[in-house]
């Protein structure tokens, strides 16, 4: 039986999206073409450029539109995601939705990394 290990993102620069997700606590190393964290839990998250893809798959086009996957990040508070949205908006990064608290019990915001893909920022409410 096959297990979860990694989540891979084709990303076009591979500087800004490192920026991006450390913004959000991933620890990337520095790297060219392909870098990885290990994520709490084990699984990976990979970082490949389009170039590095295409080295090896050279039939690879980027898809025409951005948003292909969604990633969502658990935050410590509702004032964190505030926080965290601040942050990552005023590194000059994309917010999509600003911080609201969701009829479903939670603080949520949207914010996209460099090639368009939303990124959820959310924690429970507190009571």
């Amino acid at each position: 039986m096959a297990t979860f290990d990694a989540l891979g993102i084709v990303v076009s620069d591979l500087e800004r999206s490192m920026a991006f997700y450390r913004l959000l606590g991933i620890d990337f190393p520095d790297g060219e073409g392909h870098v990885e964290a290990t994520l709490p839990g084990g699984a990976r998250l990979m970082l490949d450029t389009e170039e590095l893809i295409k080295s090896f798959d050279p039939d690879w086009t980027s898809p025409s539109e951005a948003g292909r996957i969604a990633l969502a990040f658990l935050c410590d508070s509702p004032g964190d995601v505030d926080a965290t949205f601040a942050r990552v908006t005023d590194a000059g990064f994309a917010g999509k939705t600003p911080p609201w608290d969701a009829f479903w019990g939670q603080r949520y915001a949207t914010v996209l990394d460099p090639d368009g893909n939303s990124v959820d920022l959310f924690a429970p409410l507190e009571p």
